[in-house]
């Protein structure tokens, strides 16, 4: 008699407990498999496809989801800001469509969850409902207090932006460097009375702020604090931030700005009122979004890979899902030389 290992016909199996017989695993072994875990080892993996496949095998998705209460859904959390601007956050989006890109690839769906700053019970929500297996988050947007309930619920997160030490998974650009980099090339350029432009404080802030600060004091300049302004993340407060320094009539040569939007915002301003950039004022932004290239003058700027960076954080929280491993990923901080400094 013909062991059943060795079957040939493509009469349908029922359960993942008869590929497991057939391909003598474990059925744990052939749920991984289907769900590519990287648990599995990739010729295992094709061997137990190949017999599902042969045998017109389907797993039956709402019910492995009523069982495992996982949704294949990952949430990437936006925050609504109090001050609104009429230009999306283009790094967020290029985040966001990395994000997308790698959890199709890995046979998640993305779901985006927009919530108010102020709440803090959004999280426990979707998980018990299972709507979302796990968050992606963005440090520039949510609150030490809204981290702390999730690590309190234990909820599968990964953070954008945070350095490590906190016991979550992050994904994290080199901000130290980047502020140090921007603010040598205005220095290299002549400029010594060289303004800050910076978000509200988190990490990714205080971390170019740093490099802002070393890079001034390693050219003998102590940071003058009339030349740094926060501001939020958004094109309305860059202009207001800017247009102060003009009122207060702030000796400065150059700005470094922690986003190409307030960047561009700060150009914008100095336009109307008839400060000449790079004559006047050479401008230096970060992130390098596609619009920065096509500005007027294009702008100088710091980059980081936003699509590189989404795909780094959902592969990660997905690793993590699957196995509980924490990791810390850095990706570096590169100065990208236009003509608005």
């Amino acid at each position: 008699m013909q062991p059943v290992a060795e079957m040939t016909t493509a009469e349908p199996v029922q359960t993942i407990a008869d590929i497991a017989r057939l391909a003598g695993v474990s059925k744990s072994t052939v749920s991984r498999a289907l769900n590519d875990s990287p648990l599995i080892a990739a010729d295992t993996k094709e061997r137990i496809r190949a017999i599902a496949r042969q045998h017109r095998f389907q797993m039956n998705v709402p019910a492995r989801r009523l069982s495992t209460r996982r949704s294949h859904a990952i949430a990437f959390v936006t925050y609504a800001y109090k001050a609104h601007s009429s230009v999306p956050d283009a790094f967020m989006l290029e985040l966001q469509s990395g994000v997308s890109n790698a959890l199709h690839a890995l046979d998640y769906d993305l779901l985006v969850v927009h919530v108010d700053a102020d709440d803090t019970d959004w999280a426990a929500h979707y998980l018990e409902s299972g709507r979302a297996d796990g968050f992606i988050l963005l440090t520039a947007t949510c609150t030490q207090h809204q981290l702390d309930t999730l690590v309190q619920l234990r909820a599968p997160f990964i953070l954008w932006g945070a350095p490590p030490g906190g016991g979550y998974c992050t994904v994290v650009g080199d901000n130290v460097t980047g502020g140090r980099l921007a603010t040598e090339h205005l220095l290299q350029r002549g400029r010594s009375r060289v303004a800050f432009l910076g978000g509200y404080e988190n990490s990714e802030v205080n971390g170019r702020r740093q490099g802002y600060q070393a890079a001034l004091r390693a050219a003998g300049i102590e940071p003058d604090p009339a030349l740094a302004v926060s501001t939020h993340w958004t094109e309305e407060s860059g202009r207001a931030a800017m247009e102060d320094l003009l009122e207060r009539n702030a000796d400065l040569d150059g700005v470094f700005a922690c986003s190409d939007v307030l960047a561009i915002a700060a150009i914008d301003a100095m336009r109307e009122h008839g400060v000449d950039v790079p004559r006047d004022v050479g401008v230096v932004g970060y992130d390098d979004i596609a619009v920065a290239r096509f500005c007027n003058p294009p702008l100088t700027t710091i980059r980081q890979n936003g699509p590189l960076a989404g795909r780094l954080l959902a592969e990660h929280l997905v690793q993590h899902l699957h196995t509980g491993l924490v990791t810390n990923v850095s990706i570096p901080a590169e100065l990208v030389v236009r003509e608005s400094a």
